[in-house]
């Protein structure tokens, strides 16, 4: 048996949506997911977009983000988060993460944002590692108190919760989602910015297509730019198949909490294993990150041999090469992260895994576990 790190769902729906628009269905995809985003988030405005990083660089234009302004987000996360700032020639600025859930300590996000009050820094990034939150009210009450603006990366929370509200809903300025999200591959691509903010939706929507504008019954070729935009629209195909499953996350969430259930309940006592700090109903279980003792890496060698695909989430931003020589970053510098890199690693977990897909998956970590020195 072969287990994979994540599998692209594949059911009726699905098929039937990209039916319909290889069929030529006079229905407007890309509208209808926008519409049906709402209604399932919570939230008052959205705009799908090509990919999750494209909704986090279109999030930056929308703050109208500028050469030497300053964004600050955690040291464990995607490369596609800096990345986003550094289009815009503004400087990333990494914070330590929390030991228990691998997010942005708010502590010391909170003693940078006191310390560092600047017009030049405008917003915070939060990446919800796992679809894990951090303590949400205090997060927005910072931003209040100190101008920024607060954005989630909410790649891997899709359909999570906070005090029973899904997630972009919950008050931040921005929430970007990623429907191929990253190390998990999908045959589709495609990303969602929500807010609640209308004056950010209108400029959204605005720079979504080029910043392109047409006058009312003018006809289809008469266009104007009105500002610097790019092209970061969904296509009708990917927002087919992404309706379909929307549709069917809540029901996944269930699923991966289930395997998350029988990991922990099975893996416990494995020798060389911790598994992760307690969560709660809310947390959606879209990775599952253990930690290894020691020799990470050849543990996931073993597991690979044996048919067990992992991840990794994620090499800390100050070891990544560009950025530990454009800021001249020490390795030591961000101790949590370090520490944490070294140890964790993110087993298969997805709504469509079998049983006997789980089950395959613990006896191959146990086994491999018992020949660990």
């Amino acid at each position: 048996m072969e287990v994979l790190f994540s599998k692209y769902e594949n059911g009726v729906n699905e098929h039937s949506n990209v039916s319909d628009v290889l069929d030529g269905e006079q229905l407007n995809q890309v509208e209808e997911l926008e519409s049906e985003f709402c209604e399932y988030i919570g939230a008052e405005y959205s705009v799908a977009t090509s990919h999750g990083t494209s909704a986090l660089h279109l999030a930056m234009l929308a703050l109208d983000l500028k050469r030497g302004d300053k964004v600050v987000c955690s040291v464990n996360s995607h490369p596609n988060v800096p990345e986003v700032v550094r289009h815009f020639d503004a400087e990333p600025i990494f914070i330590d993460i929390d030991e228990k859930f691998y997010n942005i300590n708010l502590d010391k996000l909170e003693a940078f944002l006191e310390e560092n009050q600047s017009k030049k820094l405008k917003a915070v990034i939060v990446t919800h590692i796992a679809g894990v939150t951090v303590d949400l009210e205090r997060l927005y009450s910072m931003g209040k108190l100190y101008n920024v603006k607060i954005v989630e990366d909410a790649c891997d929370a899709l359909g999570a919760t906070y005090k029973g509200n899904k997630i972009g809903s919950t008050g931040a300025d921005i929430t970007c989602f990623n429907f191929s999200s990253h190390m998990r591959e999908n045959i589709c691509n495609g990303g969602m910015l929500v807010t609640n903010n209308e004056e950010i939706m209108t400029r959204a929507k605005l720079l979504n297509n080029h910043a392109l504008v047409k006058s009312e019954g003018e006809l289809d070729y008469i266009y104007d730019i009105v500002d610097i935009g790019n092209d970061y629209s969904m296509s009708q195909l990917d927002a087919a198949y992404i309706r379909a499953l929307i549709q069917k996350q809540d029901k996944c969430i269930d699923r991966t909490q289930e395997i998350a259930s029988t990991y922990k309940k099975e893996l416990s006592d494995t020798p060389h294993i911790t598994m992760p700090s307690v969560y709660t109903s809310e947390d959606p279980f879209t990775l599952f990150i253990i930690k290894v003792d020691k020799n990470r890496d050849s543990f996931a060698l073993e597991l690979k041999n044996a048919g067990v695909h992992t991840g990794l989430h994620y090499i800390p931003l100050h070891l990544i090469s560009y950025y530990k020589s454009k800021y001249s970053l020490k390795v030591n510098a961000f101790g949590v992260a370090l520490r944490s890199y070294q140890q964790v690693l993110s087993l298969p977990i997805y709504g469509s895994m079998s049983d006997a897909e789980v089950k395959f998956v613990i006896e191959t970590i146990k086994k491999v576990a018992k020949t660990r020195v």
